[in-house]
């Protein structure tokens, strides 16, 4: 059963006069709603009345975890008057989307990060938190296509097909050559169905306890066009699909694909996350007086006798009233095994069960000559032995560009999600070098001038079943707030964006307390488009 705070206390309500009026929202002020894309079926999300800034002292809140989710929580505590202490264990903001600067065996200075993201054009909410620093998101820049490709042959594209449902879905099964007409005909309807009436958090009463393989199985899903599912929305997770909730596959395909009209086409950052995105808001959070203790890991937060929080971090003790954790799997299980009186037995047990999904693998080579002109900016592989996409950096990323233009090089990144255990790196790496050369032969006789790889293991894992003990932003205790893509929110979010939603949650529930009114948020439609599909997937569903 879903916990009663899972769900927003907030109404629907209608776009706010001036963006019915202009077709456009108004600009970031504090509370507004970050502009949407073109779907005119958003959910708006309203928060609780209240102040526009908290009256008298102000509350002191510890925020813990600086990557996206911290972020969001931050910055709707600061613009509000909340005192805010931000504490990161690195010595960079982002996260899981940090940087750091390398030295390059030319002399060259570069940045170097976990790899590609692709911010997707529903993700309604870290837009709005990017935009405090970017006003027009000016630093964010369209790829232009989307491709699939599968060592089999199949090319797949998402470029040229519309992107209101369910017209999306037909006209991709019809440009696919993923779909053939047989295979169409022998999918199993009444399965299907129910994947154009996703509702959260029901998806998941239905579809936890099952595997995205036995779903994709039951559907009779063509195996020719398995590795769309499987790349484009499963290995978004690093798991294998027979590990994955089908709820989490079901809701992927809601957000992106059936219940969006977003479509998949997505931006990127134009420099390196550091730089294009997370300098400038850490300048915007300062300016609104957050302290930005950056190195600095917390060990234990603790009730103290007389109300609030003691928070521990590298030898010294602060007073806090509230306390965000906004951490990654591994942080959030190790700082509350730490504080062993934060939180009641029930809840501690749930973050023990926690797990994070297996090793992944991101290869970044400078090469001495650049790749085919034509190849793509991002390409989703399938089939080529573990390697998941190809990235060309100078195709969109500034730094990238400018040592490609001074070299003649190129930047290529690859990723590898979901390794096996135990597997032996060095061999690994060299094994997706092979399958570079294989797909892009022109890289066949390059020189890589230098190479850097990041092997990491802290995302979410979302298993079968998991769904139960995932927390929520609400804790036992009403002035801990828990926010993260592991978090679970009773909106239709995921990756980033269940992040940048689950800080905004976060702080809202905070604020509701001192009579403050909260951050208004944006969802897709948390149902189906389609009142006849809705129908006949209720149907399929009896």
């Amino acid at each position: 059963m879903t916990a009663p705070h899972d769900e927003p206390h907030t109404p629907l309500t209608a776009p706010p006069r001036d963006e019915r009026r202009t077709g456009r929202p108004p600009g970031p002020r504090p509370g507004s709603a970050p502009r949407r894309g073109r779907d005119r079926k958003a959910r708006v999300i309203t928060p609780r009345p209240g102040r526009p800034r908290v009256m008298g002292e102000a509350p002191r809140t510890a925020v813990v975890g600086g990557g996206i989710a911290g972020l969001a929580t931050a910055t709707a505590l600061a613009e509000r008057g909340v005192h805010v202490t931000l504490y990161e264990r690195e010595q960079q903001l982002g996260g899981r989307l940090a940087g750091r600067p390398v030295t390059l065996a030319d002399g060259s200075t570069a940045t170097m990060s976990r790899g590609f993201h692709a911010f997707f054009r529903q993700y309604y909410n870290l837009r709005g938190l990017l935009r405090r620093a970017d006003p027009g998101l000016d630093r964010l820049r369209a790829l232009p296509d989307y491709p699939l490709w599968h060592s089999g042959g199949l090319r797949d594209s998402f470029a040229r097909i519309p992107r209101t449902p369910p017209w999306n879905a037909v006209a991709f099964a019809a440009l696919s050559p993923s779909f053939r007409a047989a295979d169409l005909a022998g999918m199993n309807p009444r399965e299907a169905l129910p994947l154009f009436d996703v509702r959260v958090p029901d998806v998941y009463r239905r579809l936890d306890d099952t595997s995205a393989l036995d779903l994709l199985k039951r559907i009779r899903f063509p195996e020719a066009a398995h590795h769309l599912a499987f790349e484009v929305f499963s290995r978004s997770f690093f798991v294998h699909p027979r590990t994955l909730s089908a709820a989490e596959l079901a809701l992927m395909f809601h957000i992106y694909f059936l219940g969006s009209s977003e479509g998949l086409l997505f931006d990127v950052p134009d420099e390196p996350f550091p730089q294009a995105l997370w300098e400038p808001l850490g300048d915007y959070l300062a300016g609104h007086g957050v302290q930005l203790l950056e190195g600095r890991a917390v060990d234990t937060v603790e009730p103290a006798p007389h109300g609030g929080f003691t928070v521990s971090a590298a030898g010294r003790a602060d007073h806090h009233d509230a306390v965000v954790l906004a951490l990654d799997t591994a942080g959030l299980r190790r700082l509350v095994a730490q504080s062993p009186r934060l939180g009641d037995r029930a809840w501690r047990t749930r973050i023990r069960r926690l797990r994070t999904a297996p090793p992944f693998l991101v290869s970044r080579y400078w090469l001495d000559r650049p790749v085919d002109r034509n190849r793509a900016g991002f390409l989703g592989t399938s089939g080529y032995d573990g390697l998941d996409n190809v990235s060309v950096l100078e195709r969109w990323e500034g730094e990238a560009a400018r040592w490609a233009a001074r070299t003649g090089g190129s930047v290529v990144e690859l990723h590898a999600y979901a390794t096996a255990p135990g597997i032996h790196r060095p061999g690994f790496q060299e094994r997706m070098l092979t399958r570079l050369r294989s797909l892009y032969p022109e890289t066949r006789d390059a020189l890589i001038v230098d190479e850097r790889h990041e092997w990491r293991a802290d995302c979410p894992h979302f298993p079968v079943g998991g769904y139960r003990d995932r927390p929520t932003v609400r804790t036992p205790d009403p002035a801990v707030m828990v926010a993260g893509d592991l978090v679970r929110t009773g909106l239709p979010v995921a990756l980033m964006e269940r992040a940048a939603t689950s800080g905004f949650l976060a702080a809202n529930a905070l604020l509701e307390r001192w009579g403050v009114r909260g951050q208004t948020l944006w969802t897709v439609p948390p149902r189906g488009r389609s009142a006849p599909l809705r129908a006949l997937a209720r149907f399929a569903a009896d």
